[in-house]
């Protein structure tokens, strides 16, 4: 996955590099985009009606660009409990989006994507409360795995059902669709459908995780926060 991201961030800066021009028009950016390799769908291609999802007194966007044993998906969890302890709100009076991307775009991922192209053999992914090495999702583990509740409740999929709207971000995707490209040796059209089909079911694609970011602010006001 290092190599496929080293490459990336060498067309992204290709493209920073041709995009450096002050005279450069706007109406002249997606194209640049495109010539750096950059995927820049047109409107019309991404579901954009999520936000609609942030509801109720306290709306908030969880910002996950890290694994960190799963905490960031935790922490999208928890902070609404806390609220309802603290201040009184009612866990109904809140929503949460929660936006995987940078290096947690491996937790939008099925535990069948983890298995067939060995996410986590390397040792860097951690159990959340044992610390130990694990080539299992963290945001996906239940009872069965070592994972008492209440922390069996903050799942992705446990998540959804209370709710919560999880993005991911197609930038950081570019890494699964290399993997599945190379160990298959299949077309990159073929690599990014079989990558796209086996994010965790309800996940939604966003053109990046930035851009989930801005506009869970812009249309929802969602308060903002980096959980991991």
């Amino acid at each position: 996955m290092q190599t496929s991201r080293r490459e990336f961030l060498d067309r992204l800066a290709v493209g920073s590099a041709a995009l450096g021009g002050l005279s450069l028009g706007l109406t002249a950016l997606p194209a640049r985009l495109d010539a750096a390799g950059i995927a820049v769908s047109r409107q019309g291609n991404w579901n954009t009606s999520w936000p609609d999802k942030l509801t109720g007194k306290v709306r908030t966007v969880f910002d996950v660009p890290e694994v960190e044993s799963g905490y960031g998906v935790w922490r999208a969890s928890i902070w609404a409990l806390q609220y309802e302890a603290a201040l009184g709100i009612p866990v109904r009076d809140t929503s949460t989006a929660l936006v995987l991307r940078h290096n947690a775009i491996i937790l939008a991922m099925t535990q069948a994507f983890w298995d067939a192209y060995g996410i986590g053999k390397d040792g860097s992914v951690t159990h959340p409360l044992t610390a130990e090495p694990t080539t299992r999702n963290p945001s996906l583990l239940s009872e069965s795995d070592g994972v008492p509740a209440p922390f069996s409740t903050f799942t992705l999929d446990k998540f959804q059902t209370r709710g919560g709207v999880i993005l991911a971000c197609d930038l950081a995707l570019q890494q699964m669709i290399a993997l599945v490209e190379k160990a298959d040796k299949v077309s990159p059209e073929a690599a990014r459908a079989k990558a796209i089909a086996m994010l965790v079911p309800g996940v939604i694609l966003q053109p990046s995780g930035v851009f989930s970011v801005l506009l869970a602010q812009q249309q929802k006001q969602a308060l903002y926060i980096r959980a991991s």
